[in-house]
């Protein structure tokens, strides 16, 4: 039976707007289905919003839907809902926040076979009085925020399980969003060990026909428990309870494309809307978050102590400004005599954005914008050294000012580099690299942790796939080859993830024996991420940095919306960037523009990009402002404009 009548419908593209469109002769065009339909000179695949009867008035004809990619519905009314919602909080289309929200899929694939549960969590285990509190306080009120705030090692997973067997024995379902880091796999595991059927995984190693059958069976019900990565906020339970952010304050939960959208907000957002609980956990709470515990808008439950067996770990500082080698004297006996107890060591560098900066090699000193207090970068081409955030440049200098040493300039070296320094200096030892460089084929980076928790590797080196999330009852090292790479960034948030990755990172250190042993190495061991993370003075670490966030007028003491412009040539996206800034300015009658100004990465594929930020006390009225703008104008030709909602990275 065909339908007869018309749809409402709307593409992944940035037009706003539905699009109408006729059925006549074709079955199950319904509302939540993809359609195949001509969009201009092309056929698009779209999203059917909602049906009519009869077609928008006007003197037109309509052009008729070609056919109808699903055999039944992806979403509903709810679901179109939060589309919206998402479109108007993100500055997109509701085309693009469905494109983002559902699976790609064309068809229903075989899913990959889950293996056995870690023994470690597999097992509901009996609670610790710290856990038990913790659970009893997530349950005392049917909905609002909770925060774990837990040291590494102290049983948040465990507590997050327990919260979910309770909503789940309610009737209502879960969502657990976990990183997309290695952890991923051995959590999964224990989850559909003690879950069984009622388990849904949606993450990044399923195809998207592969995530389409997880997709069916949450909407169908079948899943009350659904355990994925950011994307998976968006998954169609029926009946959501609860909502779990674990490592709350990852960067990744934040998307780079459009729709930029954080998935603690989506989170919030739905969990509102359901009345539901949201409970999320980390050893390092975002400043955001930890100035919502800290004002007893969220509650906070804390975890102060490991359960497994071990303590916190003993923390050396090395200053590199006295070694000669990326591997100090300190760390090398360290890591001999590691290995000649039987132990394991983890080296860990991070090499995100900017692996190079200019400084002074006596005294530590770098140059930074007196204005927005964030490093400036050096840009040899011009020889000028560049505030990314309003733009102001300086020389560089050739004395340092600090302590007039001749001795300033670059500094920065990579994983391959140390690789080759470890395996030179101990060639008795069994040494892997793991980085995105190392690890290329699916499955690599599984069976490489699995060969380290056996025993089979001596030292583990790497970026961020080693840093966090992992539990390995050999590793009584952990080695920080250079803590100061993320202090350079510009970004006013490079002291906040600074201080939570050594925190990670020294984490992994001493899990299940009290003995565990980290060596921090870092041109700065005066600086307040270094100093404080190395003695895990959490509180004080974060009461200096909300200082000098509402002092500089920084979230979360306002709102920040990013408009970065991209374009071939340089001038044409300079001269939009400008003529963005003058618009939002004359709107923006509570707060300011900074730029615009190049882009950290200023040339990426070819593109020149500028960026300027718009800044407020107040989110409706920057939000109103900036939204007015982009809606009301195009870019010039060849220019593209990305707009970003609570930026996380400025890069």
């Amino acid at each position: 039976m065909s339908d007869s009548g018309f749809v409402d419908v709307v593409f992944n593209t940035p037009a706003r707007g539905l699009f109408t469109y006729s059925t006549a002769g074709l079955s199950g065009c319904v509302p939540g289905v993809r359609v195949k339909a001509p969009f201009g000179r092309r056929a698009l695949t779209g999203f059917v919003v909602a049906s009519r009867e009869q077609p928008p008035e006007g003197d037109y004809t309509l052009k008729p839907i070609e056919r109808v990619v699903d055999a039944e519905p992806l979403f509903d009314e709810d679901y179109v809902r939060l589309a919206s919602w998402l479109a108007g909080m993100y500055l997109c289309s509701i085309g693009e926040a469905l494109a983002t929200m559902l699976p790609g899929g064309r068809r229903e694939s075989k899913l990959p076979a889950v293996a056995d549960g870690e023994e470690l969590l597999a097992h509901r285990h009996e609670l610790a009085p710290q856990q038990r509190s913790a659970l009893e306080g997530v349950l005392a009120a049917p909905s609002g925020i909770s925060y774990l705030f837990g040291v590494t090692g102290s049983g948040k997973t465990e507590v997050y399980l327990q919260v979910a067997e309770s909503v789940i024995a309610e009737g209502r379902s879960v969502i657990y969003l976990v990183p997309e880091i290695s952890l991923t796999h051995q959590l999964v595991e224990a989850v559909w060990e003690r879950f069984k059927n009622d388990v849904a995984v949606l993450h990044s190693a399923l195809t998207p026909s592969q995530k389409l059958v997880e997709w069916m069976k949450i909407r169908r019900g079948e899943a009350q428990f659904v355990i994925g990565a950011r994307s998976a906020i968006f998954a169609p339970v029926k009946n959501l309870g609860l909502v779990i952010i674990d490592e709350e304050h990852e960067g990744s939960y934040k998307s780079g494309s459009t729709p930029r959208y954080h998935a603690r907000q989506v989170a919030m957002r739905r969990c509102s809307v359901d009345e539901a609980r949201l409970v999320m956990g980390s050893a390092t709470p975002s400043v955001e978050a930890y100035h919502l515990m800290s004002t007893g808008r969220i509650r906070a439950l804390r975890l102060p102590d490991r359960l497994s067996g071990g303590g916190m770990p003993a923390v050396e500082v090395v200053d590199m400004k006295r070694e000669s080698s990326g591997i100090s004297a300190a760390l090398a006996a360290q890591i001999r005599s590691t290995a000649e107890e039987g132990r394991q060591s983890i080296l860990f560098l991070n090499r995100r954005g900017f692996s190079y900066f200019f400084h002074c090699r006596t005294c530590g000193y770098e140059m930074r914008c007196e204005r927005c207090s964030v490093s400036l970068t050096y840009h040899k081409e011009r020889n000028r050294m560049i505030c990314h955030y309003c733009g102001s440049s300086r020389q560089p200098v050739e004395v340092c000012p600090e302590c007039g040493s001749l001795d300033v300039g670059y500094s920065g070296f990579g994983t391959e580099m140390v690789e080759e320094d470890v395996r030179r200096r101990f060639p008795d030892l069994r040494v892997v690299r793991v980085d995105t460089d190392a690890i290329r084929k699916r499955g690599q980076l599984r069976d490489t942790l699995n060969q380290f928790r056996a025993g089979e590797i001596d030292i583990l080196l790497g970026t961020q796939m080693v840093a966090k999330g992992l539990n390995f009852p050999g590793v009584k090292l952990v080695g920080i080859v250079l803590a100061d790479t993320g202090l350079h960034l510009p970004d006013f948030r490079a002291q906040e993830r600074t201080f939570a990755l050594i925190v990670q990172v020294a984490g992994r250190a001493g899990r299940y024996l009290p003995d565990g042993k980290v060596v921090i190495q870092t041109y700065r061991p005066d600086a307040d991420a270094v100093r404080l993370a190395a003695s895990h003075d959490l509180s004080t670490f974060y009461e200096k940095e909300l200082a000098t966030r509402e002092a500089l007028g920084f979230p979360p003491f306002s709102r920040l919306i990013r408009l970065v412009f991209r374009g071939r040539e340089r001038e044409r996206v300079q001269s939009t960037a400008a003529s963005y800034a003058e618009a939002i300015a004359a709107g923006l009658k509570q707060g300011e523009v900074l730029g615009p100004a190049e882009c950290p990465l200023s040339i990426i594929s070819g593109n020149h990009r500028y960026q300027l930020i718009a800044r407020s006390r107040s989110f409706a009225h920057l939000h109103d402002a900036v939204s007015r703008v982009a809606n009301g104008r195009h870019p010039d030709h060849g220019v593209y404009v990305e707009l970003d909602v609570d930026p996380v990275s400025l890069l």
